[in-house]
């Protein structure tokens, strides 16, 4: 495999970290920016917009630009580097890939239409309380009468679920499995109260009380294996998001290690604390490459057939427990080395271990991985043991 980006491609992540420099280059303006509401700088999102990266991953005949998962890992990465807290992950690659993978020609051109334009923000809701990362819904249930489709239950927490303009919605339907449905947020009997997350972020707890919902593509049919891609799918997205910010993680800590003195000399002469730091770029390199291996495992999938997609979740969980030990690894050790200035708000260092904190547990951390690739251990055959 080749693990190296074309030239188009890193024209991409270039001309976005210019845009988001624009923003970010000073980490004060990230602090300001997601001290107010909706948490993320809505001229930012217009920018991106016109850059083409909101439809990045859509079809041109729906207003996209047709790329691929590693043109999404580019842009990931980018976003990561800065903390920006545009909802690109779960607005563009979790909500729209949702609508991309299941709706009608006619949604599709609608949906992603206004999302790719920045006109509109996405939400996902799916995550149940006391559910942990399964791709079916039980808190939530659909009911079909003659006045259409009305959903009830509790969605929490849905990533930006009280900015979004648009909620894709997943429910258990009965006798057959988990649907998916759009509600417009002026809809009756629902209720998004939104909240603040410990890495700045946004989330809410979106509630439906006999809501009306518009099924999302045809009907009745289960759609559990179809928010099971889109998850994996996603899962290789904020791998790629925490690359970036690993990565800004460790070059801050190392240039502080080379310019903070102590005893008269810089840290770096230390060679205990030399040693700790070169752990941290192994740490990140082995993340780095297991997880552009996986990008590049999604991006070879085609037909969606169901030995492709056990490779894709296979790559998605191999990717997301090295980069959630990676991403503990070099937060802690980034705090650490940094001492107790990396615990105040106004350093960056202890925003990029929230973060990667959070990205750990938003689609499933490295317990629920680890878990997941030891149960299809026993789906190989048996081998002959080594003289």
């Amino acid at each position: 495999m080749d693990f190296t980006h074309d030239d188009e491609q890193q024209a991409l992540g270039e001309a976005v970290r210019g845009l988001l420099a624009r923003s970010y280059a000073d980490f004060e303006n990230r602090r300001r920016t997601v001290a107010d509401e909706p948490g993320f700088d809505e001229k930012t999102w217009a920018r991106l917009a016109e850059m083409g990266v909101l439809g990045l991953p859509f079809a041109e005949e729906y207003g996209g630009m047709g790329a691929g998962p590693v043109e999404v890992g580019v842009v990931a990465q980018e976003l990561g580097r800065v903390l920006a807290p545009e909802p690109f992950l779960a607005s563009v690659v979790l909500a729209g890939g949702v609508v991309a993978a299941a709706g009608t020609a006619q949604q599709k051109a609608a949906v992603l239409g206004d999302l790719a334009s920045g006109a509109s923000v996405l939400a996902f809701a799916h995550a149940e309380p006391g559910a942990r990362w399964v791709p079916s819904a039980a808190g939530v249930t659909a009911a079909e009468s003659a006045d259409g489709w009305t959903l009830s239950g509790v969605k929490e927490p849905v990533p930006h679920g009280a900015r979004a303009d648009l909620l894709v919605v997943s429910a258990a339907v009965p006798g057959s499995g988990t649907g998916l449905f759009l509600v417009s947020p002026g809809a009756t009997g629902l209720a998004r109260d939104g909240y603040r997350t410990f890495d700045g972020g946004r989330a809410a707890r979106v509630a439906f009380d006999a809501t009306p919902a518009v099924p999302l593509g045809e009907a009745g049919t289960d759609r559990t294996s179809t928010v099971a891609g889109v998850l994996d799918g996603a899962r290789i997205a904020a791998c790629n998001e925490a690359l970036g910010a690993m990565e800004v993680a460790l070059s801050t800590t190392s240039g502080y290690l080379k310019t903070r003195k102590q005893f008269g000399v810089p840290l770096s002469t230390f060679q205990s604390l030399t040693f700790r730091a070169a752990d941290m770029y192994v740490s990140l390199e082995m993340a780095r490459s297991v997880t552009l291996w996986a990008t590049m495992v999604l991006a070879a999938a085609s037909d969606g057939g169901p030995d492709e997609n056990r490779e894709v979740a296979d790559a998605a969980s191999r990717a997301a427990l090295q980069v959630s030990r990676a991403g503990r690894h070099i937060g802690q050790e980034a705090v650490q080395l940094h001492g107790g200035i990396a615990m105040t708000a106004e350093y960056s260092v202890g925003s990029y271990t929230s973060h990667l904190t959070a990205l750990d547990h938003l689609l499933g951390d490295g317990g629920f991985h680890l878990a997941r690739l030891a149960a299809a251990v026993g789906g190989h055959g048996e081998v002959d043991p080594l003289p």
